[in-house]
């Protein structure tokens, strides 16, 4: 073979793609994980139904990934939500498109998609070594712990894939960090990203409630308003509407040391009409009946209005409709990011050029979530690791030119 040896760190979304892409294109490519199977975060996020990507208008899409759009939209122009639908049809899995936009194989499993890349793969030449974890650099080459020993690996390049933060157990511990950092290459902070916060529930309502849903909601924050549901848990608050507001509000936590989550109990009525629905009800039945009746609002949203408003608040005819559309929720910090989806943070955007090589390691490059961008859920994640994996392999490829 008159390939180059490529090595890729990594054997996550990101780094497969890039194999597909090198391996396609004639070079020799060993894949490395130190995990005992590839791609065990890909599979945990099957496990409840695969989110592959998302159908939403294009140009909305591209602007999910906040201050990172723009850099990485070439890379996402390249291997658009269209395109990776095709790709996965080319695999065997084809998709469907649920009622949210989300985009899913019509197995919702992730497994037999992972199978036919996998095969996929060998057929094109990639080997992959797993119980292999990188320790560093070393004599010119990546430094490797296996079971039988420490070894030394020398390429014509390389690719490192090795996750964020979130999910450590499945290998994404950020173990990387100081061996970058030693060579210059600046890191931001890991931080939680579509993660839960953390509330100062009275003992009582987290007894009670924990594990409740609160549906038909909008909530609001810096990010804006969406419509959707969330989970009240022992700690605090989690679930996919949170999660669409967890960059602004953490990052407010950071800036303010304090933040909140607004939440309208109600969106289908306005204060007035709460006002005048409200008004109707007899002022010696309960709260709990005024609620239900003049409101709708029953359960968890009647105990979350308790436990968050003044008494003086619940008793005004003013003051509750207000509550009732504007509930805030103060929050305390985020999750531990080992409970977090994804992460925030990881190798700065300027020490990456255009074609995803690190500036201070010519011929080593990068993708995926090591790099510092964030993205909500509903495919986008799956989406850029995937679009950045081509992305670097393709930069690998014109490197080797030279």
């Amino acid at each position: 073979m008159t390939g180059k040896q490529i090595a890729i760190i990594g054997g996550g979304p990101a780094g497969l793609m890039a194999a597909e892409v090198l391996s396609f294109s004639g070079h020799r490519v060993t894949v490395y994980d130190s995990m005992p199977t590839v791609a065990r975060k890909f599979l945990l996020a099957g496990k409840t139904g695969l989110n592959i990507t998302h159908s939403e208008d294009y140009i909305r899409f591209a602007k999910r990934f906040g201050p990172s759009s723009d850099r990485l939209r070439s890379a996402l122009d390249s291997f658009t939500p269209d395109d990776i639908k095709n790709w996965a049809s080319a695999l065997g899995t084809e998709t469907f498109t649920g009622s949210s936009g989300r985009v899913f194989p019509n197995a919702m499993k992730a497994s037999p998609l992972l199978r036919a890349w996998l095969s996929r793969l060998e057929a094109q030449g990639v080997k992959v070594l797993t119980r292999h974890r990188w320790s560093g650099f070393a004599e010119g080459g990546f430094a490797f712990e296996t079971s039988k020993g420490r070894t030394i690996v020398q390429c014509d390049a390389a690719l490192l894939a090795l996750g964020g933060a979130s999910y450590p157990r499945l290998g994404s511990n950020a173990a990387w960090i100081p061996w970058l950092r030693e060579r210059g290459v600046e890191i931001a902070d890991f931080q939680p990203a579509n993660c839960g916060f953390d509330v100062a529930w009275s003992e009582n309502f987290a007894q009670r409630f924990a594990g409740k849903p609160l549906k038909a909601v909008t909530a609001t924050s810096d990010a804006g308003t969406f419509p959707g549901e969330f989970v009240i848990s022992r700690h605090g608050i989690e679930g996919s509407l949170v999660y669409a507001h967890a960059a602004s509000l953490r990052d407010r936590l950071a800036s303010d040391g304090n933040s909140a989550l607004m939440v309208d109990l109600t969106p289908g009525r306005t204060t007035e009409r709460l006002s005048r629905d409200l008004a109707r009800q007899d002022v010696k039945a309960s709260l709990s009946n005024r609620l239900r009746k003049g409101a709708g609002i029953e359960g968890v949203k009647t105990a979350l209005l308790r436990e968050l408003a003044p008494s003086a608040a619940l008793s005004d005819p003013q003051q509750l409709p207000r509550l009732i559309k504007v509930l805030p929720i103060p929050l305390l910090r985020p999750r531990p990011i080992t409970e977090a989806i994804s992460s925030a943070g990881g190798i700065r955007w300027s020490s990456v050029d255009d074609a995803y090589m690190l500036k201070a390691l010519p011929g080593v490059f990068v993708a995926g979530e090591m790099i510092d961008w964030e993205a909500p859920t509903g495919g986008y994640l799956l989406s850029a690791c995937f679009a950045t994996g081509r992305a670097a392999a393709r930069g690998m490829e014109a490197w080797l030119k030279w």
